[in-house]
């Protein structure tokens, strides 16, 4: 207790010293916890979205992930009605569901006879309601700018379309997307179909009207079926919506899941190639596995079935996370170094301004130990009021950030991203952060005290 409190009186000898390395080791708390805040809210906003749109756990044929996304026939899930009822039904396992729902995705080529162009596509076949709903979850309170799918409400042949798909399909003015070149007269003849393409298109291509003003834009889809047969099927093109990422904006195509189905299984069975399970929770993640893989074992026995989690799904979340740590680490240790620098100056000097009364100190008996505990306490003292301080400030930026409703758009999104900083939900960050500050402090420290205590006492107590 002498020694905290000779400490503190010792930093109060120099106020102003004292109060600018407190400021600075204050302002690299804050920096840290701001950063990390941001880092956090990034974590949480990615997973959030990947969540709504494709659930927490995924239920697919086996091998489907890394071989089957080209062959939605082959690795089809037939049986999908009774999985959805026993997970709906299981004690176990519904309490901790918010929305079950089927999903089918296939590959095809997308056409506009009218104009005599086409190209491959990426079809994803959706249940829209239960669409919508796992669009609302929202287990970390964020500000939710997302809106309705736009083929809520819509006839079941209705389609949405990537913006590159449109500009492909020309269909630019008839869907109003910007940045789109005329075709030549040559090619807005378009080049003749295959006879047997086209022949089998004649159905759907009778109430095909793509001419802008002209109505809805309607295109023809062609799939195989699971036999290898080729299926077309007409659908009403509802609007274009770009896709945040180019490459998948060049090939979406977005269906009702029954659209889907008879395009690509026709008369026959119909079959998806997941099933997403959306919790409440993301920590009900090990849990909701678990039950899954023993209902697959015994209830659902002699599915050839797998289960998967959002983060195998989605391998950029992963590695996102792996990038902001290294960020975050990098930002840290340059803030730590400074730090260091700082309050090992303050306690140099400190040292060189107290040599007699080191000195004196030494000679009245105290010893080497007392010494250096004297110093590093002043370092500790420091440490603890820099965190105290920058903890109160760094939560108060936040709050101010967070009301004032700034927004960005991050990478692979199409709306706007509430910009927010997560301080106050964060205890891990504020004591793993706090911790290092102090222990830094007390570092800094040890280096002069550690040269103070190695001072000879008559030497230090003739200086001038």
């Amino acid at each position: 207790m002498k020694t905290l409190s000779l400490a503190w009186r010792n930093l109060l000898r120099n106020r102003r010293r004292s109060l600018m390395t407190l400021i600075a080791m204050m302002l690299g708390l804050v920096a840290v916890l701001l950063f990390g805040g941001y880092v956090a809210d990034i974590r949480y906003g990615m997973q959030s979205e990947f969540v709504r749109r494709s659930g927490h756990l995924q239920i697919q044929t086996k091998d489907y992930f890394r071989l089957g996304s080209g062959n939605p026939a082959a690795y089809g899930i037939e049986g999908y009605e009774r999985i959805i009822a026993v997970a709906r039904q299981d004690p176990v396992l519904a309490p901790m569901l918010t929305v079950v729902t089927p999903t089918l995705q296939f590959g095809g080529i997308a056409g506009n006879f009218a104009a005599g162009v086409s190209r491959t596509v990426f079809v994803n076949g959706t249940v829209v309601e239960d669409q919508n709903r796992m669009n609302q979850w929202n287990d970390y309170d964020q500000r939710i700018l997302s809106r309705p799918l736009s083929l809520s409400g819509t006839a079941p042949d209705a389609a949405v379309i990537g913006t590159g798909v449109a500009r492909v399909l020309r269909l630019c003015a008839a869907l109003s997307v910007p940045d789109c070149s005329a075709p030549s007269a040559e090619d807005a003849q378009g080049a003749a179909l295959p006879d047997d393409i086209a022949a089998l298109a004649q159905p759907a291509k009778k109430s095909t009207g793509t001419v802008s003003g002209q109505g809805t834009p309607r295109i023809e889809i062609l799939a195989a079926t699971p036999r290898g047969a080729p299926n077309v099927a007409a659908v009403s093109v509802l609007r274009a919506e770009f896709q945040g990422v180019k490459e998948l904006d060049d090939v979406y195509v977005g269906l009702h899941l029954a659209q889907a189905q008879r395009l690509v299984f026709g008369a026959s069975t119909p079959k998806v190639t997941a099933i997403a399970f959306q919790l409440k929770h993301t920590a009900q993640i090990p849990a909701a596995r678990d039950r899954l893989e023993e209902l697959l074992r015994t209830t659902l026995k002699g599915e050839p079935l797998e289960v998967l989690d959002y983060e195998t799904l989605n391998p950029f979340y992963g590695q996102a996370l792996r990038m902001f740590a290294s960020i975050f680490g990098f930002i840290a240790v340059l803030i730590g170094a400074i730090v260091l620098f700082t309050v090992t100056n303050t306690m140099s000097m400190a040292v060189i301004e107290r040599t007699v009364e080191i000195g004196t100190l030494r000679a009245m008996g105290l010893r080497r130990g007392g010494i250096r505990a004297m110093f590093v306490s002043e370092g500790l003292l420091l440490g603890c009021l820099g965190v105290a301080i920058g903890i109160g400030v760094a939560l108060g930026a936040a709050w101010v950030i967070n009301h004032l409703g700034l927004t960005w758009v991050a990478p692979g999104r199409i709306d706007p991203t509430p910009l927010a900083v997560r301080v106050a939900g964060e205890p891990g960050l504020m004591l793993a952060s706090g911790a290092g500050l102090i222990v830094v402090a007390a570092l800094s420290a040890l280096i002069p005290a550690a040269r103070a205590s190695r001072m000879n006492i008559v030497e230090a107590l003739r200086h001038v």
